[in-house]
């Protein structure tokens, strides 16, 4: 039996009846200004594909496939991106919500997160190295055995990252920066 696939498509303006698609392929398409809150995409391969100004909270991706996916103007309120499958993972954000998400023991190597919101977010485990957090809120974020090595911490501000529970070799952090990585010393940095 054939799944489903589609080929440069642009869905637009999509409110999703259906809680659970399974086993669909997009490769491709663009999803524009489309309601997928609390969907679950079960299975599904996402191959070069674009999202913007997409409604995504609570949306489900267990065992899909992220390959080059770029969220532009999206809300992701507490995706947890740690289900997708590992092969070809990559993504990219920007004037995004990833507010109380998990990348958790995930591969993201130089993600851009440009202007982004990542309050809460959850980053255990996972390998960052070479990513960029430019303009971006890291209020309250998880960096506990973090690969860090060479990440871009230049403009992004509200981050508590321990050197000592982290990789951060050639990281770049701007000088009011080492605040966020200092704090558990109870340094006073003036």
């Amino acid at each position: 039996m054939n799944e489903p696939y589609y080929q440069d498509v642009a869905f637009e303006k999509l409110r999703a009846p259906i809680q659970k698609i399974k086993n669909v392929e997009y490769d491709s398409c663009e999803f524009l200004d489309c309601d997928f809150s609390e969907v679950s995409f079960f299975s599904c391969t996402f191959t070069n594909c674009t999202f913007q100004g997409c409604n995504l909270k609570m949306l489900k991706l267990d065992k899909s496939q992220l390959d080059t996916i770029s969220f532009n103007d999206c809300t992701l309120l507490g995706v947890n991106f740690s289900a997708c499958t590992d092969f070809l993972f990559s993504v990219a954000f920007e004037n995004c919500v990833l507010d109380y998400c998990a990348f958790t023991r995930k591969k993201i190597t130089k993600t851009p997160f440009i202007n982004c919101s990542l309050k809460e977010t959850d980053f255990t485990g996972c390998d960052a190295s070479g990513s960029i957090f430019e303009n971006t809120d890291l209020s309250n974020s998880i960096f506990k055995t973090t690969n860090l090595s060479s990440a871009n911490f230049l403009t992004a501000r509200n981050y508590r990252i321990d050197p000592e529970e982290n990789t951060l070799r050639k990281a770049k952090f701007s000088w009011p920066g080492l605040r966020g990585l200092l704090h558990k010393y109870d340094l006073i940095i003036e």
